[in-house]
């Protein structure tokens, strides 16, 4: 929602919670996820004035980040949530912690207790710029209410530039209830922070020198691709070298699936050929990705053969960190291939790319499918291809979200919504109604175990309410899938505390929430409710029953190198 600052006129005498509204307006935000509570109520008071605020009401402060969350990553925007203090506040922690390791930009709106019984251990009292000092970008707590309109606007400028983030803005009840005289700020003057970085053209030029001497190059694109709005630039960078392309977990979609130089994702449970891929290559180009240890498994192991590891990356803090690096080039991934693509030359990679495609062909990911039980693998591969990769897909996390990465070819970026490095259960749902909101002419489909469905099934109530059309997919094995998995392996079949099986009938559970529920145990019941469900307006839940002893195939265990994969029924 577009506005500009002359639309307020001259400087008006309001409230602070008047003055918050109007600023997230001005921001541009067209949508907040929030619970109100007792030290936001002047903050939700000023909404019943204000028709052009729209606020969403989750069931659950965790909810109400995580579609903030799953909003930001679908349109590239600031995602913004409010609760209150105490309970409300700490019930985020989740959600900021859930960004902050994935470089999401949302700005959380807190409410606090009045100044005057601040440290005293007032009713619902929590220092919450304390406890999330680690995993904020900034934090702001306003003591001022002149201040309010700058802090919201340097807020927004913090959370959406350099390498992005959650920032955090604690409002005490007093504070906003004060008055101002109001004039919108647009002024930035933020000590201390300065995230443009002037390009290092030498080192870009020395790793386009490097590219033309390799015979064994691989690009590993990460979610800093996705988050710079860069899938156009590396697209033409990857032409004009002739350089295969990984993508991480996160940047699923930057980089089109379908093209005959992306070899898949890497990592724990990453296809064979991206995985060897990494560790026979001579020249390593990281784009946007910080290395991580799902990503490079055993760290001793990682690459042996590359002669040069170059690093792309917007944080400068990042290079270097988890692995060494010959090649930094520090600062926006578009603006670096841009400069890249006005000099770049192919690498002398046509052998390589024949051994690569033969890989690929013999060793692709598959599973052993079955005609009397309904394989999960089945039903991505179902999903693919009924919405042609054309999705937004969200993912919660564990066994599930491994088979959507494997199995669901993704096109564009902004596509794949899930928890990267934190990997946290109850994400995925909420997500994906925040995803909805901010595309509404999209198909969201939005993929769960019934482990994590139960973190957030009471978001049902929002979909149903506001008729949000997600696809909601439940893929049910009565078993924390994941976890079996590890302990069937890592801990010879100790289980222990995964039994789901008094789980709910999820089916039933969506039509208490007004939601069209539909189940399937069987191949010909997955393709009729699947295509039911596509074809229902609104909000939908299919139910898909899957065997409780499939795993997520290949895996690396801890401790091993990419190239000791675990190939399961197909060693």
């Amino acid at each position: 929602m577009e506005k500009s600052f002359e639309n307020l006129g001259n400087a008006e005498l309001i409230t602070g919670s008047e003055c918050l509204l109007r600023c997230l307006l001005l921001e541009g935000v067209e949508c907040v996820f929030g619970y109100p509570g007792g030290n936001v109520l002047y903050i939700y008071d000023a909404m019943v004035g204000n028709p052009e605020f729209a606020h969403c009401l989750t069931r659950h402060e965790q909810g109400a980040i995580h579609a903030a969350d799953g909003y930001a990553r679908s349109t590239g925007k600031v995602g913004v949530c409010i609760a209150t203090s105490g309970p409300g506040a700490t019930n985020l922690v989740t959600g900021i912690a859930t960004a902050y390791m994935d470089s999401v930009p949302l700005v959380v709106i807190t409410g606090n207790v009045p100044t005057s019984v601040m440290g005293t251990d007032a009713f619902q009292e929590a220092d919450i710029i304390s406890i999330t000092m680690s995993i904020t970008k900034h934090s702001y707590l306003v003591r001022d209410v002149n201040e309010l309109p700058r802090i919201i606007h340097e807020a927004f400028h913090i959370a959406s530039t350099g390498r992005k983030g959650p920032v955090l803005i604690d409002i005490p009840k007093d504070v906003s209830n004060h008055q101002l005289l109001f004039r919108p700020s647009d002024r930035l003057d933020i000590r201390g922070y300065n995230p443009e970085t002037e390009l290092n053209h030498s080192e870009i030029d020395n790793l386009l020198q490097a590219i033309t001497e390799s015979h064994k190059p691989v690009i590993i694109a990460g979610g800093g691709v996705v988050y710079s709005n860069a899938a156009a630039e590396l697209l033409e960078f990857v032409k004009k070298t002739n350089i295969p392309v990984v993508t991480t977990l996160l940047g699923l979609g930057g980089f089109p699936s379908a093209h005959e130089l992306w070899l898949g994702m890497p990592g724990h449970h990453g296809a064979y050929t991206a995985n060897m891929a990494l560790q026979n290559a001579d020249l390593i180009i990281s784009i946007g990705s910080r290395f991580d240890d799902r990503l490079t498994m055993k760290v001793s192991g990682f690459a042996p053969s590359a002669k040069c590891i170059a690093h792309i990356d917007i944080d400068p803090a990042e290079i270097g960190k988890n692995v060494h690096t010959d090649i930094a080039c520090v600062g926006d991934i578009k603006a670096v291939l841009s400069y890249a693509n006005t000099k770049a030359r192919p690498a002398l990679s046509d052998g390589w790319m024949d051994k690569l495609r033969q890989d690929k062909q013999n060793y692709p990911i598959r599973y052993k499918d079955s005609e009397t039980e309904l394989k999960p693998q089945y039903v991505l591969e179902l999903i693919h291809e009924t919405t042609q990769g054309e999705a937004i897909v969200t993912t919660d996390v564990g066994q599930h979200q491994m088979w959507a990465a494997q199995f669901y070819k993704f096109k564009h970026p902004r596509s794949m919504i899930t928890s990267g490095g934190l990997g946290t259960m109850g994400f995925g749902f909420p997500s994906a109604i925040g995803a909805q909101l901010g595309n509404p002419s999209r198909l969201v489909v939005s993929i769960n175990g019934d482990g994590g469905m139960q973190m957030c099934a009471q978001e049902m109530a929002i979909c149903a309410i506001q008729n949000i059309p997600v696809k909601i997919v439940v893929l049910n094995n009565q078993v924390l899938g994941m976890v079996k998995q590890q302990q069937e392996i890592i801990y010879e079949k100790r289980y222990s505390q995964i039994d789901l099986a008094g789980s709910p009938d999820f089916v039933k559970l969506a039509e208490a929430y007004g939601i069209k529920g539909l189940k399937a145990g069987n191949k010909e019941e997955a393709r009729r409710v699947w295509q039911e469900a596509l074809e229902t307006p609104g909000p939908v839940l299919v139910e898909f029953i899957i065997p409780k002893n499939e795993n997520v195939y290949p895996m690396v265990l801890p401790g091993m190198a990419l190239d000791q994969m675990i190939m399961g029924d197909f060693e």
